[in-house]
């Protein structure tokens, strides 16, 4: 039984802060309904290639994207723009501890599915609203995308090289970074909802943006910004407080040097070859190599030339430093720690035999993570869940599928 096995999701978002906030939650073990339109589903069942492949290498209806962020879900497929539609999403919420939403704002008030709605029919009710810009302020009506957000929450102005630079310029993150963090943080918020309610009773409203989300996630960056009243630049992989912190050239390629303290910098000078530099007053301390980074960024890289990545890095492992090398995907998931901590696996599935999966990397000890369902087909529950959670009967199911509510 996992942690969170006695609670119910009512999930009407889509795409991926959401969902990604619900398969949280249905890793640790809630049951969570995703709620989609009949006909389409989820935007991201269609945001291929890539697809799913069955046994015989043709392409599924299952886009990649979507199978990242729908595990151990139920689909069930109902048009809520039709009055049955939204009775039956209302009784489905009666019967839930948690709704997760990400329309716009205002959007569920028209079809009465808004948390002042739901609440009424369930005080208990934990209603989180995901949304780009919140639910106040001059910008709450505007649509907002994870890569829009990268721009306008300053996450690009850090990321790239710097100005200058072959290539300089403002790069997005290579994933939909913003979307996941806040996904994460409205599962955060949701557990917190939730131990208020199990102590003092009574649902309420969480009301979760991107942009705030982004912003937040700027960390050091930010209070660099804060403290100084300059704002930071981008710096390619470099580390704004840190040196040296980023990636070398290497006789085969490039590999990563994150020195944290004076000791680790004077052993990484040693297995350099350079002992002298862990004395040279530019360099004795991490402010002063921050200062000199113009310098010693140079001599660093006129040596790590000369060995192999897989040479710097085992010597300097050897020696205490950290490092490490520039994976590739398929480097990543051969990597004997990402075998030995089983961070790939795979799941049954009705139209590929088996779907692979990126594993939870949640870790509890008496509650652990359970794979229970392959992300769903589209509808692949509607019958079930509303048989099994309000009670239709089967004529009622079949009238309804009739009438295109379901």
């Amino acid at each position: 039984m996992g942690a969170l096995s006695h609670l119910r999701v009512l999930d009407l978002s889509r795409v991926l802060a959401g969902p990604w906030a619900g398969q949280i939650l249905a890793d640790l073990g809630a049951e969570v309904i995703k709620v989609e339109r009949p006909g389409n589903g989820d935007d991201t069942r269609a945001w291929g290639p890539p697809f799913l492949r069955n046994a015989e290498g043709e392409n599924t209806s299952e886009a990649a994207y979507y199978l990242s962020a729908n595990r151990n879900k139920q689909s069930v497929t109902i048009d809520f723009t039709q009055p049955e539609g939204q009775r039956l999403v209302r009784e489905l919420a009666a019967k839930s501890d948690i709704v997760i939403e990400n329309f716009k704002v205002g959007g569920l008030a028209a079809y009465g599915l808004d948390y002042a709605a739901l609440k009424a029919v369930n005080p208990e009710l934990i209603y989180c609203s995901i949304t780009g810009f919140g639910q106040t302020g001059p910008y709450a009506k505007r649509a907002g995308y994870d890569f829009m957000i990268q721009g306008l929450g300053g996450l690009m102005s850090l990321t790239g090289r710097p100005e200058g630079e072959e290539g300089a310029g403002p790069v997005k993150v290579g994933v939909a970074l913003t979307d996941i963090l806040t996904g994460l943080y409205s599962s955060v918020a949701i557990l917190a909802a939730l131990a208020h309610r199990d102590q003092h009773g009574g649902g309420q409203h969480i009301d979760m943006a991107l942009l705030d989300v982004q912003v937040a996630c700027l960390a050091n960056q930010a209070m660099n910004y804060l403290t100084t009243g300059v704002a930071p630049k981008r710096l390619g992989n470099a580390h704004p407080n840190i040196v040296p912190y980023q990636d070398f050239p290497t006789a085969d390629g490039d590999f990563i040097l994150t020195v944290g303290n004076d000791s680790q910098f004077r052993k990484f000078a040693e297995v350099a070859g350079q002992p002298q530099w862990a004395d040279d007053p530019r360099f004795l301390t991490n402010k002063l190599r921050v200062a000199h980074r113009a310098e010693l960024i140079p001599l660093i890289r006129q040596v790590t030339v000369f060995k192999t990545t897989a040479q710097w890095v085992l010597a300097l492992e050897r020696a205490g430093v950290p490092c490490g090398p520039i994976n590739d995907l398929s480097q990543v998931f051969a990597d004997p720690q990402v075998q030995a901590r089983g961070l790939a696996v795979a799941m049954p599935h009705g139209l590929a035999g088996l779907v692979p999966q990126v594993a939870s990397p949640i870790r509890l000890s008496e509650t652990p993570v359970e794979y229970r369902r392959a992300p769903p087909m589209l509808g692949e529950h509607t019958g079930e869940v509303l048989m099994r959670v309000l009670g239709v009967g089967e004529e009622a199911f079949e009238r309804l599928r009739k009438d295109g509510v379901v």
